[in-house]
């Protein structure tokens, strides 16, 4: 499991376990962390894209 994955479970059982006991806190950060996890698919994803981009002109030269 990934950096990222990791985020998104842990922010998603702090969501949950905020949902479930009013804690409106453990919420928020809870969605928080579940952001920072889609933000580092994100980037993860620009980076392999770049890294092909590279590579395909390499090959081209």
């Amino acid at each position: 499991m990934g950096r990222s994955a990791m985020d998104k479970a842990k922010g998603k059982a702090k969501e949950v376990t905020g949902k479930a006991t009013g804690n409106r806190r453990k919420e928020a950060e809870g969605k928080t962390d579940q952001a920072k996890g889609r933000t580092k698919d994100t980037v993860e994803g620009a980076r392999d894209r770049a890294k092909g981009m590279k590579d395909s002109m390499r090959d081209e030269s």
